[in-house]
C-alpha cells in the first residue's frame, strides 16, 4: 500500500498527513468503547501507513480517548501531529455547556497534556465557541500557552467567519475544523473563503456523513442503543428513505469508477484543495486501508459537478448535525467593551 503523503496545514508551518484519523469513535458516541488493545494496534497501523495527524478531544469519553492516545503514542510521539480540543464541559439540560474562560483554557490544556502524557500538543482547538466570552479573551490565553511551549499551533472548531477573523487578529489560527462532506456543504459559502483568505488550513470531520456514505441506509442497522447518531434527523426513517436515493447514485458512480462509495465521497473532499485534510474516523483496520485508497481516486471536473448536483442541500432531507445543535453556533461573540472580568 502507498504511504499517505504530506500537506501544509495553514500558513504557520504545520505539516500533517494528507489524511488524518479521527479517534472519537474508538471511545465514545458511536456505541460502547472499543477494546484498547485493538485501537492501539489500529493507531500504530495508521502511523505505519503515513497517517500521522491524529485527532481527539477531552470530551471524548470524556477523557478516555486522550488516555488511549497517550498509551498508543509511547515510543512514537515524534512521528505524529497530535490534535486535541477543549471547550465542551458537558451536556446540561440537553444543551452543550461551553467554556472559553482563560482559567478554564489553561486548566484544560494542563489536564490534556497529563492524559496524553506529552510535553506539548501540536494543534490545540477551541472545540466550540463560548459566546459569553469575547473570542479575544480566550485567544489571549491560548497565545500564552504557545509562548510557554505547551501548544504549538492554535485551531478553532465550528466558528463563524467573523469569529475566525477576530481570533486570527490576536494570534494566527492554523486550522479550522468543521463538518464538510457531500451532504454537509453549508461551510462553502462564508467559512471556507474566509479561511483561504487568511491562510488557515481546513480539517474536515465526518467526511463520510457519519457512515452514511460507507453503507447507506444500512448503517443504522449497526447503531447500538447509545450511539448518538440514532437521534440525528438525517438518520430518522422518514428522512433516511429519501436520502437512500442519494447514496444509490453515489454508489452507481463509484461502481463506474471501480471504487467504493466511501472512497468516492472521501475523494470528493480531498479534491476540494491541498489545504484540506479530512479526518475520517474508524475502528477497523480494513476501513482505514479503504480510506487511504480514496487518495488514489481521481475525479474530473465533470464528475465533481455530478456528485455535487446529486447531493445538493435540497436533495438531502433532515437537518444537518450543526443545524440541529445550533446552541453553540452563534455568529458573534460579545464585544470586549462588555467584558468585565
Amino acid at each position: 500500500m502507498d504511504r499517505v503523503g504530506r500537506i501544509k496545514l495553514g500558513s504557520q508551518g504545520l505539516e500533517v498527513s494528507a489524511q488524518g484519523l479521527g479517534c472519537m469513535g474508538m471511545s465514545a458516541f458511536y456505541g460502547p468503547p472499543k477494546p484498547e488493545k485493538d485501537m492501539i494496534a489500529l493507531i500504530h497501523h495508521a502511523i505505519n501507513c503515513g497517517i500521522t495527524h491524529l485527532d481527539t478531544s477531552d470530551i471524548y469519553g470524556p477523557f478516555t480517548n486522550e488516555i488511549l492516545l497517550g498509551k498508543a503514542l509511547k515510543g512514537v510521539r515524534e512521528k505524529v501531529e497530535l490534535a486535541t480540543k477543549f471547550g465542551i464541559r458537558g451536556i446540561v439540560d440537553g444543551r452543550m455547556d461551553v467554556c472559553g474562560d482563560p482559567a478554564y483554557v489553561r486548566a484544560s490544556c494542563e489536564a490534556s497534556l497529563k492524559r496524553l502524557d506529552v510535553d506539548c500538543i501540536d494543534l490545540y482547538y477551541q472545540h466550540r465557541i463560548d459566546t459569553k466570552i469575547p473570542i479575544e479573551v480566550t485567544m489571549g490565553e491560548l497565545k500564552k500557552l504557545v509562548e510557554e511551549g505547551k501548544i504549538k499551533y492554535i485551531g478553532l472548531s465550528e466558528a463563524s467567519a467573523s469569529t475566525i477573523r477576530r481570533a486570527h487578529a490576536v494570534h494566527p489560527i492554523t486550522a479550522l475544523q468543521l463538518e464538510w462532506s457531500l451532504w454537509a456543504r453549508e461551510v462553502e459559502k462564508d467559512i471556507i473563503p474566509t479561511c483561504r483568505e487568511l491562510g488557515i488550513g481546513i480539517v474536515a470531520y465526518s467526511p463520510l456523513g457519519r457512515g452514511f456514505f460507507s453503507s447507506g441506509p444500512k448503517v443504522v442497522e449497526n447503531f447500538t442503543e447509545n450511539d448518538f447518531r440514532r437521534n440525528l434527523p438525517r438518520f430518522q426513517p422518514e428522512n433516511l428513505e429519501h436520502n437512500k436515493s442519494v447514496f444509490d447514485r453515489v454508489n452507481e458512480i463509484a461502481t463506474r469508477k471501480g471504487c467504493t462509495p466511501s472512497q468516492l465521497a472521501l475523494a470528493w473532499v480531498h479534491h476540494q484543495g491541498s489545504d484540506v485534510c479530512p479526518i475520517p474516523g474508524t475502528t477497523k483496520i480494513e476501513n482505514l486501508n479503504q480510506n487511504i485508497g480514496a487518495l488514489s481516486v481521481k475525479l474530473t471536473p465533470e464528475e465533481m459537478a455530478e456528485l455535487e448536483s446529486l447531493a445538493s442541500s435540497d436533495a438531502i432531507r433532515g437537518e444537518g448535525y450543526i443545524t440541529t445543535e445550533l446552541t453553540w453556533r452563534v455568529s458573534e461573540t460579545p464585544d470586549l467593551s462588555t467584558w468585565n472580568a
